[in-house]
């Protein structure tokens, strides 16, 4: 079983992220779509709220998970069993970032 992940604050959930979960569940047996909470971040919608959101837009897709957390990603990937990060990238500088981050996580998870 592949299982992915795809973290945001979707504050608020988009089309742009409906869609790439709509995508993403049709390559892996399981989407864990996880609302991430960063208590230095303000946010215009509660993580409650962030939530119902999510499930409300996802609902009709029978293998999404919706999940919420505070700690590092690779925290949760691990604790889960999961491979896959799922990312969405608007710029280059998003890709940047994002291989960065995928780095830092690599590192962390073999360490």
């Amino acid at each position: 079983m592949v299982r992915a992940i795809y973290p945001g604050s979707f504050d608020p959930i988009t089309y742009g992220h409906i869609d790439i979960a709509r995508r993403a569940a049709e390559l892996f047996d399981e989407l864990y779509v996880v609302v991430m909470e960063n208590k230095r971040k303000n946010y215009t919608f509660t993580i409650e709220e962030r939530v119902e959101m999510v499930k409300e837009c996802l609902k009709g897709i029978p293998n999404v998970r919706v999940d919420t957390f505070s700690g590092l990603l690779v925290e949760y990937t691990t604790k889960n069993k999961i491979n896959v990060v799922i990312r969405g990238l608007r710029a280059v500088t998003d890709f940047e970032y994002e291989l960065q981050m995928a780095l830092a996580n690599k590192e962390i998870c073999s360490g």
